[in-house]
């Protein structure tokens, strides 16, 4: 064989082994007796490159939203191609149900801020904040992100955002009025201005309204911030696509919440950008029924007025997928969400080369 022959077919195997490569599962975070669930969590970078993932472990026997949890983490050494696992409580569990729904960043200042919701009852749900100078190695006192605030507030892991100027946002759901609880939610963002040692309310609540004026639902917002310089909200609906707004006062007042261009259950969507390529990644549930599956990517390439080169990350008809944390290492997105079979809700953690992400379009 000669050379020549021998060194195409190693370019022919690369290029082959190059085209396979696809979404790799790192981590499944199984349930068990006394654990049936693991969910909700988010990740950062840290300084050493290690990866740091924070997320609910549930306790008891029930995995629902009202069961007793507390925040666990675990850390990827190699760009998390491998994970160790700790079921150690990060810090004493605050509320009197759980802590959970995770979201971490790090500040514009190099510290990382921790923001978890404390869930007290089905009336009593608001989120708190700690900040690290250590590199997550021990966490400060907790700061109450919603000061004076009584209600139920749902803010989806891997939701808060920091804008170039330093703000800090928050987009949340309010579910109750009037002394009961709604699904038709009220949205409004909390903001920090000062790296979140104070939070306040922002000035517009939102509502989704139909043209007949009656409510629709509205849940679990994010954000993202455009590349001229708008925020973008979306939130899940019961109108079969997400709806969306705009902001051009960084989270101060938006624009109607109108249907969007994802076809959508009532189910959350995650959208972060990439940022090697600046474009927008959105993994959601592309369904046209009630089934939080499958669980799918797409690519925008004008801040989310088109979406292209959809893919499928989880493919059976009968899984229910969700709650996707988004974090970008130089050549990879990782990706967490929940898959829910018979009742346990467990954590998977997926690998995912971002040139796999642009391979196909439809």
């Amino acid at each position: 064989m000669s050379r020549l022959f021998l060194s195409l077919v190693l370019v022919l195997l690369a290029v082959q082994t190059a085209l396979a490569a696809g979404p790799e599962l790192v981590l499944t975070q199984e349930t068990g007796p006394g654990n049936p669930r693991n969910s909700e969590g988010a990740f950062v970078t840290l300084k050493d490159g290690r990866i740091l993932y924070v997320y609910t472990r549930f306790l008891g026997t029930h995995s629902g939203d009202d069961a007793q949890g507390y925040l666990a983490s675990c850390f990827s050494d190699d760009g998390g191609r491998t994970w160790q696992e700790s079921d150690k409580p990060l810090f004493p569990k605050e509320g009197k149900e759980n802590d959970m729904s995770v979201s971490m960043l790090r500040l514009v200042d190099g510290r990382i801020a921790l923001f978890y919701l404390v869930k007290n009852s089905i009336m009593d749900c608001k989120v708190r904040m700690r900040i690290s100078e250590d590199e997550a190695k021990t966490w400060s006192d907790s700061i109450d992100c919603m000061p004076g605030e009584e209600n139920y507030f749902v803010v989806n892991n891997d939701r808060v955002i920091q804008t170039p100027s330093g703000r800090l946002i928050m987009p949340a759901a309010a579910h109750v009025r009037d002394g009961k609880w709604h699904g038709a939610a009220d949205i409004v963002c909390f903001l920090s201005d000062d790296a979140g040692k104070t939070w306040r309310r922002a000035k517009q609540t939102l509502e989704g309204r139909r043209e007949n004026g009656t409510r629709y639902i509205t849940q679990e917002p994010g954000v993202v911030q455009l590349k001229d310089g708008r925020v973008m909200l979306w939130v899940r609906t019961d109108l079969g696509v997400q709806s969306v707004c705009y902001s051009e006062d960084e989270a101060e007042t938006f624009t109607p919440l109108a249907p969007w261009n994802l076809r959508s259950p009532v189910s959350p969507a995650s959208i972060k950008r990439i940022p090697s390529t600046g474009d927008l990644l959105v993994i959601w549930n592309d369904s046209g029924t009630r089934q939080r599956s499958p669980l799918s990517s797409a690519i925008s390439k004008d801040d989310g007025k088109t979406w292209e080169h959809q893919n499928t990350l989880e493919a059976d008809p009968k899984g229910w997928y969700c709650y996707t944390a988004i974090h970008f290492t130089k050549e990879h997105a990782l990706l967490s969400y929940w898959d829910m079979a018979d009742k346990q809700i467990e954590t998977k953690v997926v690998r995912v080369p971002i040139d796999w992400l642009y391979r196909t379009s439809n």
